[in-house]
């Protein structure tokens, strides 16, 4: 049985979990039949954020509150969940317009993201709080222990901080190119220190692709 149909089983009332995967594209092509995910997505949005607090927080008793929230971040940021909903195979399910789904919709990083969250609420509220932080250590967690011995500040962060170290000016971050739909855009950017191109980065959101420039540029040439 696969993660999917394993997820499915668990529910005691299954219109929780059709609720979660409905998006609201879809909502306005199929009036009055019932509401999009976006309250289960703000319920497990909350949820998700205080199960992850609670666990490194008891987990890394010696970390400060700098660390712990680096740590938090680099858990649940939108490639991450993203990554879970992926594992899931979410994106076949998901309740989507016509027009959401000829776009890209079902493969759209922030658009399973927020399903993820929105399933996190619906587990929430059908089997309770146990039952949902056992899902988010089995999936959102389970490679809690590596993540922990990575680098936990961003590219960006670390690029800015050699920067600084060799005399140089801060990095300046330059969209070069834009592609695709308003709702599911693909952004380009190069990252330039005195007037030196270091990086370049594409990414589904500006601050995405600027990271990725970043890393570009840590991994070329410092």
């Amino acid at each position: 049985m696969d993660d999917y149909s394993l997820l499915k089983t668990g529910f005691k009332d299954g219109d929780l979990l059709e609720l979660a995967l409905t998006h609201r594209s879809w909502v306005n092509e199929h009036k009055n039949q019932r509401r999009s995910n976006e309250r289960l997505e703000f319920l497990g949005d909350a949820v998700l954020e205080f199960i992850v607090s609670e666990i490194i927080y008891k987990n890394f008793h010696d970390k400060e509150e700098g660390y712990l929230t680096a740590l938090r971040a680099k858990l649940v940021n939108t490639v991450s969940l993203s990554e879970i909903s992926e594992k899931l195979e979410l994106g076949k399910y998901i309740y989507l317009s016509k027009g959401e789904e000829e776009t890209g919709g079902r493969s759209n990083q922030s658009l399973l993201a927020d399903t993820l969250e929105a399933v996190i609420g619906a587990i929430y509220l059908d089997r309770g709080t146990s039952e949902c932080k056992a899902f988010i250590e089995k999936y959102v967690l389970a490679d809690l222990d590596q993540i922990s011995k990575e680098p936990l500040k961003d590219p960006k962060s670390l690029l800015q901080e050699a920067v600084q170290a060799r005399g140089s000016s801060t990095p300046k971050y330059i969209v070069i190119d834009e592609e695709g739909p308003d709702h599911d855009k693909s952004f380009t950017i190069q990252v330039m220190v005195d007037n030196n191109i270091l990086g370049t980065g594409t990414g589904k959101s500006k601050s995405d692709a600027a990271q990725n420039a970043a890393k570009d540029a840590i991994s070329k040439s410092l």
